[in-house]
Formats: C-alpha cells, sequence, structure tokens
C-alpha cells in the first residue's frame, strides 16, 4: 500500500508542476489551446510507450467498453484546458486550490455511491469533518 500512496503522492506533486508549465508555454505562445494540444501529444506519446513496454494486449476490448467510459477523456481535456487558460490568470496555487476542492467533493460523492464501480465508502461524520479540516487547509496556504 506504501508504494501506492508513494505513486499517488509524486502524481499530485505534478498537478501544480503541470499547470504552470502548460500556463507557462500557452503564454508563451499565445495560446493555450495548443498548449494543450502540445501536452497531450506528448501524453499520448508517453502513454503508447508505457503500453508497449508493459506488453497490454488490451486495446483490442476498447471497442466493446461502455461508452460512458470515454467521458475521463473529456474531462482530462476540460481540465487541461482550464487550468492552462486560468492559471496565468488567477494563479497556479489559487486555480490549483479550487481544483482541489473539487476533487475533494466529487471523490467523497464517488466513494460514498461506488459510482463508477469504485469500493464503497460511506460518507461518515468523521469522513466530512476531515474533509472539511482538509480544505480549510488548503484554503489556508492560499491566504497565507
Amino acid at each position: 500500500m506504501a508504494q501506492y500512496a508513494v505513486l499517488m503522492l509524486l502524481a499530485g506533486i505534478g498537478i501544480p508542476v503541470l499547470a504552470a508549465l502548460n500556463a507557462a508555454l500557452g503564454v508563451r505562445i499565445g495560446s493555450f489551446a495548443a498548449a494543450a494540444t502540445v501536452l497531450f501529444v506528448v501524453a499520448f506519446l508517453c502513454s503508447i510507450v508505457t503500453a508497449v513496454l508493459t506488453g497490454t494486449d488490451a486495446f483490442h476490448k476498447v471497442a466493446g467498453a461502455p461508452k460512458h467510459l470515454f467521458l475521463a477523456g473529456a474531462l482530462i481535456a476540460f481540465y487541461v484546458l482550464t487550468i492552462t487558460f486560468v492559471a496565468p490568470r488567477f494563479g497556479v496555487g489559487n486555480a490549483v486550490f479550487f481544483v482541489l476542492l473539487g476533487q475533494l467533493v466529487s471523490a467523497a460523492a464517488i466513494d460514498h455511491f461506488g459510482l463508477f464501480g469504485a469500493r464503497v465508502s460511506p460518507l461518515s461524520a468523521t469522513r466530512m469533518l476531515g474533509i472539511a479540516v482538509m480544505a480549510t487547509g488548503v484554503f489556508i496556504t492560499q491566504k497565507a
């Protein structure tokens, strides 16, 4: 379990770095949409390399997957486009604060209801308090 926590910590570290780098690219080239497109090309290439190196044969199953599962691609595009557009105008910290707040709320709902096949983890009073403390901590870091 510790290795999963470390991987997700690294992914979390990467989110604001991604926001800052892609926002800077968007400003430098004058187009947030072009910067997002470049990011997706690089991400696509990295994903292909990973798929090849891990020897996956799952691509033939894609056509049979439920179509609503492809919404994830639209959601990542929405995130990258909006963070690339908003971060230079609103600040990386402020933008990521609201992303984190949205993640806390949606993650709690997904876990509570077991949405999309997630393991059910009911939203208890203790869990709500923990989420509120996390949200407050993120808020305080942005006010300091």
